[in-house]
């Protein structure tokens, strides 16, 4: 009898992309947080920057390919996000090199360095916003490429609400007042997901169809 030869199942070029443009993006937005920026009178911690290119992704994944895959998108987030996090405390305990850059040696806790509790926060964070803002993107679709750009905006602003809201809470309540930082964060976001997002995710989508179509 002939020997039958199985072949596995082609993944999309857009998916196989954006899945790994979205992994680095979830281990890069917690380095780039450390960082706050002002944007006029308004301050945002700088992985906003990540945070956004994280949601368009998952809009763009779920326009393209559905919701339920970008779903596990989002779930194997977690495993980059927990892997960074154990890398960093691993080398945090280890001994360091007495002929490192003397304000390096300062620098470095300082700027990978975070208490389990802004740990938990993120991680509870992440999850919740980006599987929020999936769902929202999908919920508003009435029909393939239909005001994609509205709709993305709409699930980045406000998935970005609730991650500021969660994160901060988790984070500072009890040891800093939070109304204010977390009132100004919340404006940022809203503000960056209204100007950048429509743009963005319309490009991320067309050029997703185009790369399944090379």
């Amino acid at each position: 009898m002939a020997r039958m030869e199985t072949t596995a199942p082609k993944l999309p070029k857009s998916l196989f992309a954006y899945m790994l443009f979205y992994g680095g993006m979830v281990t890069t937005a917690g380095v780039l947080g450390v960082k706050q920026i002002a944007i006029g009178p308004l301050s945002v911690e700088a992985g906003i920057f990540a945070f956004l290119l994280l949601v368009i992704m998952g809009s763009s994944v779920t326009e393209l390919h559905g919701k339920q895959v970008a779903d596990t998108m989002v779930r194997w987030g977690f495993v980059p996000l927990i892997a960074a996090a154990l890398l960093i405390r691993l080398v945090l305990i280890l001994p360091t090199d007495p002929g490192m850059y003397p304000p390096a040696i300062t620098a470095f806790p300082i700027v990978v360095g975070q208490g389990a509790r802004m740990m938990i926060a993120g991680l509870i964070a992440y999850g919740t916003s980006q599987t929020l803002n999936v769902l929202i993107f999908s919920k508003l679709a009435h029909g393939e490429g239909n005001l994609v750009w509205l709709r993305g905006m709409i699930a980045s602003a406000v998935s970005q609400v609730v991650d500021t809201l969660l994160f901060i809470t988790i984070s500072f309540y009890g040891e800093r007042p939070i109304l204010g930082l977390m009132a100004g964060q919340m404006l940022t976001k809203v503000l960056l997901s209204v100007v950048l997002v429509p743009w963005l995710i319309t490009f991320f989508v067309a050029f997703g169809r185009k790369l399944d179509r090379a």
